[in-house]
């Protein structure tokens, strides 16, 4: 990917992100410039989304335990709260994917997700489990 193209697609995930957060109808908004071009299929865009959302929550979650370490599972637990808040029609779009996949891929991609989202989840809130 050029230099270029890596710029082109965080502009069209922003302008996807942020027409998500517009509507927070759970739609992937397939109609926005430029996704046809960056991202090809579906798929491409939701684990776009999925990423932005993951990488969100691992932030917030670590700025929340800077401001309180010693109560771990409300920093987690305030954390997802805030990037809800923050990426609330990203958040839709997942949710609705998880409910109804179009596809075997989009469930198992999906489950993927929820998985590693939840094991970031429960070792945040939870340090001493992991070991």
């Amino acid at each position: 990917m050029t230099w270029d193209a890596f710029h082109r697609r965080g502009e069209v995930l922003r302008a996807v992100i942020d027409e998500a957060n517009s509507r927070r109808d759970g739609r992937l908004p397939l109609d926005v410039p430029g996704v046809a071009e960056t991202f090809g299929d579906e798929l491409a865009l939701l684990g776009a989304l999925q990423l932005r959302w993951h990488t969100r929550l691992a932030g917030m979650i670590e700025r929340e335990l800077l401001d309180d370490p010693a109560d771990t599972e409300s920093a987690v637990d305030a954390a997802w709260q805030r990037a809800a808040g923050e990426l609330a029609g990203v958040r839709a779009i997942l949710d609705a994917c998880a409910e109804n996949p179009t596809s075997p891929e989009m469930a198992r991609m999906i489950d993927t997700a929820h998985r590693k989202d939840r094991a970031l989840m429960t070792a945040m809130a939870r340090p001493h489990l992991v070991a």
